[in-house]
This record gives C-alpha cells, structure tokens and sequence, in this order.
C-alpha cells in the first residue's frame, strides 16, 4: 500500500462522515511505523502506554514528555501516510494551557499530527485553547491510565447513570471545545454507542464495543506479544495469521468490515 493516499485530518473527516471505519494501532518506533503504515492502519498512536511495553513501567505515569517527543521522532521517520498522534504523559499539561502549549510544541515539532490527553471537565479549556492555536486534539474519556491510582485500578467507567452522565457531558464539551476525535477505552458498548451517536466528531474505542467510529489497540497485545492476562477485549490476530503483515491487514480488515470487535466480549 505505498501509494494510498496519505490521512489527513480532513481526509479522517471524510472518512467519518462515509461511516468508514478507522483503525488505529499504538506505535513506538521507525520500523513499526514503516510496516503498520504499509499494511494500511489510518492512524498510528504513539501512546504513553511506552511506558509499559516498552520501558515495563507497572503504569504509564512516569513517562516524561521528552521520552514521549523522541518516541514521537522515531515513528515519524518511519511513517509516510497514516496520519500520527503523540499522547500528552502525565504531568505535561496538568498546570494549565501554557504548560500543555509547551508540551504539545514539542510533540508537533518532533512529527506529530495531533496530541491526545486524557480527562474531562477540567480539559475542555486546555483542548480549546490548543485548537485555537492550530493543534488538532484527540480527547481520551472512559478508563484514563493517567488516573489510575485515582479510578482504582483497571475498571470499567460509566456502569451507572450518574456516571454514564458524567461521561455523555464531558464528550459534548470535549467536542464542543474543538477535540477532533474521542478514544473510549473501557466503556459499556451500549453507552459508548450513544457517545458516539451523539457527537460529529469520531470515536474510537478500545474494550468499548463495536458502535465507535473505529478502534485501536495496544500493538503489542493485538500480537499476541503481551504476556501475562490480556484484557478480554484483545483478539490475538497474530494467531494463525502465518506473518506480521498479515496479522496486521488481518486487523484493518476486520475493523473496516465491522467484524472486530464483538461486542459479546463487551457485556459489561
């Protein structure tokens, strides 16, 4: 797929608006930039979840912002057409929108397209205030893993009607405020259908069910790399698959067609 149209932000819109499902995948460096790009996933994510499966942090929260820049660089020497996303780490954005400025300067100057951060609420400001200075902004809401400590642990968010609430007003202000995209991660299906209905921007989910605009997952877990338990939601594509390449054309595939994920492995 060397000469498929690179993705770009209205390109993702369009996308959107045809009801084309978009698959993403986290990335972390040149070579697997290269072949993720040439087995056509519209979107690489270079997550601060690096800190886990790259750095074996039990948590993402002590990845810095300069880890996150160079991880970002690397991707972008690799990458040619997926359009490219470098997560905002934990504490890079906290102090308010000249510290997320500061941060997000760095990532677009390392090769990012666009910055995702985690939260609602106190957010909204700080998604409004990049957008107005020409950052495209991906918004996070669901099971945060910069708040982990906070959440307790790995859970599901939005089981009740308080907090499902919660979630369907933070997604509107995030929209509202100029984000451009919303990740779900860890959302009953049902609710993360609705979000998704609700809002003109795309979502896209992780362990949120099949109705989001698209998914992503973890690299490394959608190999069958990860070891240790894997969340319930992971298919192993690498299973049978007979190569890389074809694992991961496999999982474009099956997002595209609407076969990934099922949402019986999502019956919160």
């Amino acid at each position: 797929m060397s000469e498929r149209r690179p993705v770009t932000l209205p390109r993702l819109r369009e996308m959107h608006a045809a009801g084309e499902k978009i698959a993403m995948l986290t990335c972390y460096d040149a070579t697997w930039a290269r072949v993720l790009d040439d087995c056509g996933v519209d979107a690489l994510l270079v997550g601060d979840s690096l800190g886990m499966v790259v750095q074996g942090h039990a948590t993402p929260l002590p990845t810095t912002i300069d880890e996150m820049a160079y991880h970002v660089q690397c991707v972008a020497r690799g990458n040619r057409h997926a359009w490219l996303i470098g997560d905002l780490p934990f504490g890079s954005y906290h102090e308010g929108v000249e510290q997320a400025m500061r941060s997000a300067a760095k990532l677009v100057a390392a090769g990012a397209q666009m910055v995702k951060l985690e939260g609602g609420g106190w957010t909204a400001p700080l998604v409004r205030h990049l957008v107005e200075r020409g950052v495209p902004v991906c918004a996070h809401l669901g099971l945060t893993p910069q708040s982990v400590h906070a959440l307790g642990g790995w859970r599901v968010q939005g089981r009740d009607a308080d907090a499902a609430a919660t979630l369907r007003r933070h997604a509107r202000e995030l929209a509202d405020a100029g984000a451009a995209m919303l990740v779900l991660e860890l959302v009953p299906a049902a609710l993360a259908r609705e979000i998704t209905a609700e809002l003109p921007i795309p979502t896209i989910g992780i362990g949120a069910g099949s109705g989001c605009s698209g998914q992503v997952l973890v690299l490394h877990d959608m190999l069958g790399a990860t070891r240790g338990k894997k969340p319930r939601f992971v298919r192993d594509f690498a299973a049978g698959a007979g190569s890389v390449d074809a694992a991961i054309a496999a999982y474009v595939a099956d997002v595209k067609a609407g076969r990934y994920p099922d949402d019986t492995a999502h019956a919160f």
